[in-house]
Parts: C-alpha cells; structure tokens; sequence
C-alpha cells in the first residue's frame, strides 16, 4: 500500500515534535527556552534583525515575540538598538552569544543522534525532497470552509 502525504504531513509533524521534546530537554539547565536559543541563534546569523524579521523566523506573531524580546532583554540576552525610523534593530549581549554557542553544542548533538540511521546519501535525499517540498506553492483556496 502506497504511502499517503498525509501521513507523510504526519511523520513530519512527529520528528518535529520530537525535536522540539529534545531540545527543550538539552537546553533546560541553561535556562533558555528553544524559541529563546533559537532567537539567539538567528540573532547571531542576522545580527541587527528587527522585531518583525525575528517573529516571521521564530514562526510568532509580533506581538508575541515583543513579549519574548522583552523578557530577553530584561535577561541581558539581546539588546535593543534605534534603527531607521521607527525601527528596533536587536542584538546579542555577550550572555546571549554565550548561550547560543553553549545551546548549538546541545542541539547539534540532539540532531545528529536523531538522524544517526540514516546515511549520508540518505540524508541528502531527505533533505532534497524536502527542499522540493518547500518550493512548491501551497494555496489554501481549495481548502474546505470550517
């Protein structure tokens, strides 16, 4: 019986979650959350990200991440900086840098171990599927009314 990309959506969402159960474990006696580490993560690759970019990339709404923020900065995590405008640039304080690279040790390891049975040319087919996947335009019109 063929595979269905429902479940396939399934398994997905299921590595997902394991993850999320994994990384929340490793990072916990730093006392960073994974959306925290993962803040600081693209705060490191983008420094000078604004409040908007850093939502949209932690996948929360503005809102939500205007709360996050200010509880990392009252944290001396990141800092808050003017930008154009009426723009907030934020950056990381060097207790922020500390932990992002302390958290990348942790979940560099909890990813590996969690693709450790795949091979690389496994790895590699995965990944590019998953790439294709991405490319493809999803439109909800046909979605059924709720």
């Amino acid at each position: 019986m063929a595979t269905t990309a429902e479940e396939v959506g399934i398994l997905v969402k299921r590595v997902q979650h394991r993850h999320h159960r994994a990384l929340t474990a490793a990072l916990a006696d730093l006392g960073v959350s994974l959306v925290q580490w993962d803040t600081l993560r693209h705060l490191h690759r983008q420094p000078d990200a604004s409040l908007h970019a850093l939502a949209q990339l932690t996948y929360q709404t503005d809102q939500s991440f205007g709360t996050l923020a200010a509880r990392m900065v009252d944290r001396g995590l990141i800092e808050r900086m003017p930008g154009s405008g009426r723009a907030v640039r934020h950056r990381l304080t060097p207790r922020g840098e500390q932990l992002r690279a302390a958290g990348e040790e942790r979940v560099l390891a909890v990813v590996t171990q969690s693709f450790a049975g795949l091979g690389g040319d496994d790895l590699d087919r995965l990944a590019g599927l998953l790439r294709q996947v991405l490319e493809q335009p999803l439109s909800l019109a046909g979605a059924p009314a709720s």
